[in-house]
């Protein structure tokens, strides 16, 4: 009896246990599962743009070259009695600069000599006149009728012209002996600098010989080559009736630094192509290019055959969006906020220089163009901005 009724409490407990456990499962509260991933918009930098008009840079490389270069050389022959201290390689020299001299002992006694035969050309002719006079009269006073060849006969004419024609002569010989003295002093024949010398004292010279070698410091060529796309944009000096071209900057980095530069204009165009590179051949005049005349700045200087970097200064573009070539996409595409919202917007490209981009169609006055570089691109992305640094 008692191990009956311990068998049925036992049961009862179970089963009142059973009970609890099923009410508290369907009692608990359940849990609300929120999303693990929750959209939020891209953080981007944005700048406004605007359009104007804008004068594009075009940047190139050239090399420096003479504007002028001569060989020097005598015009008569004989032995160098005399050289200038400046005629020297490295040296600048102005236009007329005694630079040597030629033994001209020669050419003085020949100069004499050519004075005396003038005066005695012209003596002759006096004469000469002199007979034609006397001729005249008597022919005027024998009242003779000749023809027009026995007449001037008569009156001497042929040897009057032949007495002209002699001092004609005379007076020829002696300009020419007085070139060949002025010849003998050799001079510069412009503001140059010189670049080689092959004499000296005691050299013996004649026509055609290497005296030296100078080029002109007036001017400096800088040859320069540009894609013919560009060409549309520059403006040379020899076009339109412009007094001068377009402003030219010349960087030699390695050399002056990178703040110091020289100015030039742009002069004119090479009209062929090089073969290697199928550019245009520019030519950009530089003034001073050693610096030699007075200046109230410090002008480095150009040596010739340097490699220098050039910015030319384009004709002005109207009516564009001037954007960094940084934020022109593929495809010609501009990343655009537009209502907090990305939008991939296809421009027409005008020019596009060494740093901008300008951009004829796409974009309008205070389209806010994303200058952050995102790594997905989605149209109608939602994008945000710093609000402090808007």
């Amino acid at each position: 009896m008692n191990k009956k009724k311990t068998f049925i409490i036992s049961g009862l407990i179970l089963l009142a246990a059973a009970v609890l456990v099923v009410v508290v499962f369907l009692t608990e509260p359940t849990a609300q599962r929120e999303s693990a991933t929750r959209e939020t918009a891209m953080l981007v930098d944005v700048i406004p743009v605007e359009r104007g008009s804008y004068r594009p840079v075009i940047r190139t490389t050239g090399t420096v070259e003479p504007v002028r270069e001569i060989i020097l050389s005598p015009r008569v022959s004989g032995e160098i009695v005399r050289r200038a201290d400046v005629f020297n390689p490295g040296q600048s020299v102005n236009e007329g600069s005694f630079l040597l001299k030629i033994d001209d002992a020669d050419y003085q006694n020949t100069f004499s000599l050519r004075k005396s035969d003038l005066e005695e050309a012209r003596a002759n002719l006096a004469l000469e006149q002199g007979r034609q006079d006397v001729a005249r009269r008597d022919f005027e006073q024998s009242e003779v009728t000749l023809s027009e060849e026995r007449k001037a006969l008569v009156l001497r004419e042929p040897q009057l012209k032949t007495a002209e024609a002699a001092v004609m002569a005379a007076e020829s010989a002696l300009d020419q002996a007085s070139l060949d003295l002025q010849r003998t002093s050799v001079i510069a024949p412009f503001d140059a600098l010189i670049l080689q010398r092959n004499v000296d004292v005691g050299s013996l010279v004649s026509p055609g010989q290497v005296m030296g070698r100078l080029v002109g410091t007036e001017n400096y060529w800088v040859v320069a080559a540009v894609p013919q796309s560009r060409l549309r944009w520059l403006a040379f000096s020899e076009e339109d009736g412009l007094t001068s071209g377009a402003e030219v900057k010349i960087f030699n980095r390695s050399a002056w630094g990178t703040e110091l530069y020289r100015t030039g204009t742009l002069e004119k165009m090479v009209g062929e192509l090089e073969e290697s590179t199928r550019l245009v051949k520019v030519m950009i005049s530089v003034p001073d290019p050693l610096g030699i005349k007075e200046s109230q700045e410090y002008l480095p200087e150009l040596l010739l055959g340097s490699f220098v970097e050039i910015e030319i200064e384009g004709r002005g573009i109207d009516d564009v969006v001037r954007l960094s070539r940084d934020y022109l996409r593929n495809q010609n595409a501009v990343w655009v906020m537009e209502d907090e919202k990305l939008k991939i917007r296809k421009v027409d490209v005008e020019l596009t220089d060494a740093v901008n981009v300008y951009i004829k169609s796409g974009l309008e006055d205070g389209d806010r163009v994303v200058t952050t570089n995102l790594a997905t691109v989605v149209e109608d992305a939602p994008l945000r901005v710093d609000e402090e640094t808007e």
